[in-house]
């Protein structure tokens, strides 16, 4: 059986281009750019609360690398390094070579290198931590926003949610659809170039993982201000368009995960400079919603009359049940 340094050595030991020391030491040793910050971020998961037990390997290997870009993402950071600490029931090898391929794609694609990290023998957990570098002063925040901004969200939500009713058997998706849905669940796309686009534009930025609901409301929290959305005016996709159970809908658009789809907010005059950012990267980006000088925190929603909306659930709690 493949001892820990084994693992280390197969699987995840490549040699970096950036960094002066990567794996296989105490610490590595990386420096960032010159009038650059570093902007690291960590995310876990855990085998059934994060993904299903016997997930397809290289899609989390992809998925669990894309999730933390995402982070990097809403800073407004260009990725560099990540660091991997795993914990598995067993040394299994054909799962290795699969998780370490996808983690790789997804490293290779967005320039990322692994310097480190740590394996032991526990219930299969994923741990990674990204860095990427940023110019203090362009660096996307979650306080900026101000009452007048306009709140715009790319790409859909909702589809990762809709995928995992599916799976649940609250909803039944044709084939079509369900292949969209379940794309969008297992094999996120973190939206970095959006990321790196929106500095000095916008005002500020989250990635949008717990629920819209949710992510929006930490703007609000940190922005000291209001956020009020427009229901009608959500993008929907096809899938979403095409399902009968409108309770359903409106909980995935509003408080399903794992969109990793960025929100962030821009001032009234900067809507053509949007615009061209949506043009020259082939995204669909939507103006969603409004900040206001109203209760600091409160996020609220308005149906297409301008009736407000009572919304029981506002997203995933990692000690929720």
């Amino acid at each position: 059986m493949a001892s820990e340094f084994d693992i280390i050595r197969r699987y995840f030991t490549r040699t970096g281009k950036r960094a002066l020391l990567g794996v296989g030491d105490d610490c590595a040793l990386v420096a960032a750019d010159k009038g650059t910050v570093l902007a690291v971020s960590t995310d876990m998961l855990v085998e059934g609360r994060h993904f299903f037990a016997g997930a397809d390997a290289a899609k989390l290997g992809r998925k669990a690398l894309a999730v933390n870009l995402s982070d990097l993402a809403a800073m407004g950071a260009a990725p560099r390094y990540a660091t991997l600490a795993l914990a598995l029931p067993d040394a299994d090898e054909a799962w290795l070579a699969q998780f370490s391929q996808g983690f790789f794609d997804m490293a290779d694609a967005f320039g990322v290198e692994l310097i480190g990290g740590d394996t032991t023998r526990g219930p299969r957990t994923i741990s990674i931590t990204v860095m990427g570098i940023v110019p203090p002063q362009l660096a996307l925040r979650r306080d900026g926003a101000t009452a007048g901004d306009e709140v715009w969200l790319s790409g859909c939500s909702g589809d990762a949610a809709l995928a995992l009713a599916h799976l649940g058997g609250r909803t039944r998706l044709g084939d079509a659809a369900l292949a969209h849905c379940l794309a969008r669940l297992h094999t996120p796309v973190p939206c970095v170039a959006l990321g790196l686009a929106l500095r000095g534009l916008a005002s500020s930025a989250i990635d949008v993982s717990d629920g819209l609901l949710a992510d929006v409301g930490h703007i609000a929290e940190s922005s000291g201000v209001a956020i009020e959305l427009r229901y009608a005016e959500l993008p929907r996709s096809r899938a979403l368009k095409g399902c009968a159970d409108q309770s359903l809908v409106q909980e995935c658009l509003l408080a399903g995960g794992d969109d990793y789809e960025l929100a962030f907010t821009v001032s009234p005059d900067a809507s053509g400079r949007v615009a061209s950012v949506a043009a020259d990267l082939g995204l669909t980006l939507t103006r969603v919603g409004s900040i206001s000088a109203g209760e600091p925190g409160l996020v609220s929603v308005y149906d297409a009359s301008g009736k407000l909306m009572q919304i029981a659930n506002r997203g995933f709690d990692h000690f929720g049940s």
